[in-house]
């Protein structure tokens, strides 16, 4: 779950106002900068294994 992901969970299913959720993000990603380094680091090759995977099917399916 991302920043805004969270955000939207907190404000929809505990009435947290996002402005509050982004703050503490942000404290979180001070203290523990290490975790979400490796964080942005999964999620952007996760991303993109996603994207490759799109690629290929697409490509199959267009060339059938």
């Amino acid at each position: 779950m991302n920043k805004e992901e969270c955000m939207e969970a907190l404000s929809k299913h505990a009435d947290i106002k996002p402005v509050i959720t982004s703050t503490v993000w942000k404290e979180l990603e001070k203290e523990n900068k290490d975790f979400f380094d490796a964080y942005a680091q999964r999620r952007d090759e996760r991303e993109s294994r996603q994207r490759i995977h799109k690629m290929r099917l697409d490509s199959d399916t267009n060339s059938k």
